[in-house]
């Protein structure tokens, strides 16, 4: 046991020596000085605000609210207002940001009238809608169009205020 105590210590002895040796004399590392240019520094280039409280990743944009627009009976007709001017400024910029997100228009209908004529006339509508967003700039291939028709109705069909309630479309931005 006394020996491999004593190799121990001579291992240690011989180790701290011969590293200063090869780090500082033969690769010479140790104590010395660099210099080091510095660019001018700026006003602009100076940092005054807390960094801490700045989130390093920037905050996703929300995604603006879906957008119903509503149609006169069996009419496909749309006529632009302040609403649909403001979410199409909103779903252009989105879309900019975020170049795997769609628009998605679909067409619905009240229940008057047959289920292929209705499904045609949410298609025209939602084609309407279409038409709109492209002529104003949004790119084609990010807009995708759909009708459901008298499926899926937002209000009752045996009032009149329910009918009209479900002849709309309703945009929707998917990311």
């Amino acid at each position: 046991m006394k020996i491999l105590i004593i190799g121990f210590l001579v291992l240690i002895c011989w180790s701290a020596p011969s590293t200063y040796i090869y780090v500082c004399k033969i690769k010479g590392l140790c104590n010395e000085t660099k210099t080091i240019q510095i660019g001018s520094v700026t006003p602009e280039k100076v940092i005054t605000a807390d960094t801490l409280a700045t989130p390093l990743v920037p905050e996703k944009a929300p995604i603006p609210e879906d957008l119903s627009t509503y149609f006169a009976f069996d009419k496909s007709e749309f006529k632009p207002d302040a609403v649909t001017a403001r979410y199409f400024d909103e779903s252009k910029a989105f879309l900019g940001k975020n170049s795997n997100a769609r628009l998605f228009i679909t067409g619905y209908t009240d229940a008057i009238g047959s289920d292929e004529y209705n499904q045609a006339l949410g298609y025209r509508r939602a084609q309407t809608m279409q038409q709109y967003f492209a002529a104003r700039g949004m790119p084609a291939g990010k807009i995708i169009i759909e009708s459901k028709g008298k499926k899926e109705p937002a209000d009752k069909n045996n009032t009149t205020t329910g009918r009209a309630k479900n002849r709309r479309t309703v945009i929707t931005i998917k990311n």
